[in-house]
């Protein structure tokens, strides 16, 4: 057995990049584990993925942007359903508490 918030090992800062962890991966479904303090997608990049994904944050503060300008603002709990193709960045991550989020990436 296995804990979500058990070995966060080299836990991220400001000047690294988010750490991603698969949990499950098979056929068309991944799951995985982000850890994230502080970190946010570099300006004029976008996530434009070829899957769904299913997002929630366990842990922290996060925003998300999406192309059309809508920004959506999380917490400890919150989850959204991003359909594939949909582009957005992370415009904002908690650095105290660091974010732990469990995406699900499917077709």
């Amino acid at each position: 057995m296995n804990n979500i918030f058990a070995s966060i090992a080299n836990i991220p800062n400001k000047k690294e990049t988010e750490v991603f962890e698969k949990l499950l991966e098979q056929d068309n479904l991944v799951i995985e584990r982000i850890v994230s303090a502080g970190q946010t997608t570099p300006e004029g990049e976008w996530y434009d993925q070829t899957t769904n994904e299913w997002v929630i944050l366990l842990q922290g503060e996060a925003e998300l942007t999406y192309e059309n300008g809508e920004t959506q603002r999380f917490s400890k709990g919150d989850y959204v359903l991003i359909p594939k193709h949909k582009k957005h960045r992370v415009t904002y991550t908690s650095e105290i508490p660091i974010c732990i989020w469990i995406a699900v990436h499917f077709e």
